[in-house]
């Protein structure tokens, strides 16, 4: 018998990459219901078409929620019931937060703190927030917003019963909906030259799988307002992009340099020096406690903390680099790879 034995999980911007990886995971396990709560009717009738065709005799326990993370109502609708939620809804393109920061605000800030003040309200058991790397010193609106979700549920913890909240920080998804190795697929096929903004850009890569092993990790063993983050591995951009040439065909000398798009880093960053000094090393994951000091200041001004200034980041150019036949092999374990690979079609979510 499992935690999810006949409970009801709730997953917000259900319809996406993070959504359809839990669906394919957990719809023939023994739990009772998963509600999917998103804006978007088109995506919720592609998915109940797709889960009806390929998995008939349990696409019964999907329940599809109307609803948008910008109206608490709208949450609060969802709530009965539900025993557990996947917060993923978000604004995730670094270049449209940039050019739209207030939706980004929306979404990403209100949206969350609607999530979980209707989530306390109807006294849900557990709810895990996924933020980013970018979160962790933020330097674009994306990263930013992502930031104060972090600090909402930080915040909320601090008086939210008996609900536990947790957030997931993780970097580069590979093949999620807007990811860059599905346009690179498209370039090569199309024989166009596959576009790079940096080469020497490292982001932290990990697969639709590990993310929801995260997710799952800070479900069992965070405790209230954790930050749990994986120890993901990274690669450069040039890297990547070679290894998916290599994969499917593409001419690595015609790779085109685009440059630098708005808001993006060199490098990121998914534990900050100052987390780092209070994080705990649970083996292939980090949890970062929360801080639960209150306002009176001053009987903290005596305590100091030597070790701080003693530990690094853990960032995409310190954590391990994978060479191109350790990102090639990691690339191409992805069920979405092989698929292309065996012209097998893809839809990404």
């Amino acid at each position: 018998m499992s935690i999810f034995k006949d409970r009801t999980l709730l997953i917000t911007g259900g319809t996406g990459s993070f959504g359809n990886a839990v669906l394919n995971r957990f719809l023939r396990s023994d739990i009772g219901e998963i509600r999917i709560f998103s804006r978007d009717e088109k995506k919720q009738d592609d998915m109940r078409h797709d889960f009806q065709t390929k998995m008939p005799e349990v696409a019964h326990k999907i329940k599809f929620y109307i609803g948008d993370v910008r109206s608490l109502e709208s949450c609060r609708s969802a709530m009965p019931g539900v025993d557990y939620i996947f917060h993923a809804a978000a604004l995730k393109q670094v270049p449209s937060c940039e050019f739209f920061p207030m939706e980004a605000v929306r979404t990403n800030v209100i949206g969350t703190d609607n999530v979980l003040t209707a989530a306390i309200e109807a006294g849900v058991k557990s709810v895990i927030c996924l933020s980013t790397d970018k979160a962790a010193y933020p330097i674009n609106a994306m990263g930013i917003t992502k930031a104060i979700e972090e600090k909402i549920a930080v915040a909320k913890s601090r008086y939210s019963g008996t609900t536990k909240i947790c957030c997931t920080r993780y970097g580069n998804v590979m093949c999620s909906r807007g990811s860059v190795i599905p346009l690179w697929i498209d370039q090569i096929r199309k024989g166009n030259p596959i576009t790079l903004t940096e080469p020497k850009m490292t982001r932290f890569i990990m697969s639709l799988e590990e993310a929801v092993d995260l997710v799952l990790f800070a479900f069992e063993h965070g405790q209230n307002g954790d930050i749990l983050v994986q120890k993901a591995p990274a690669c450069t951009i040039q890297t990547q992009a070679e290894a998916v040439c290599e994969l499917f065909g593409g001419d690595k000398s015609q790779i085109k340099v685009i440059g630098i798009r708005h808001g993006e880093k060199m490098y990121e960053t998914l534990l900050t020096k100052e987390e780092c000094a209070k994080a705990e090393d649970m083996g292939d994951f980090y949890r970062v406690p929360a801080d639960n000091r209150d306002l009176n200041y001053d009987k903290f001004f005596r305590e100091g903390n030597a070790k701080r200034a003693e530990i690094e980041e853990f960032n995409s150019d310190n954590t391990l680099r994978l060479n191109l036949e350790g990102t090639k092999a990691k690339i191409a374990s992805l069920e979405y790879i092989q698929n292309e690979l065996n012209g097998i079609p893809n839809i990404v979510k």
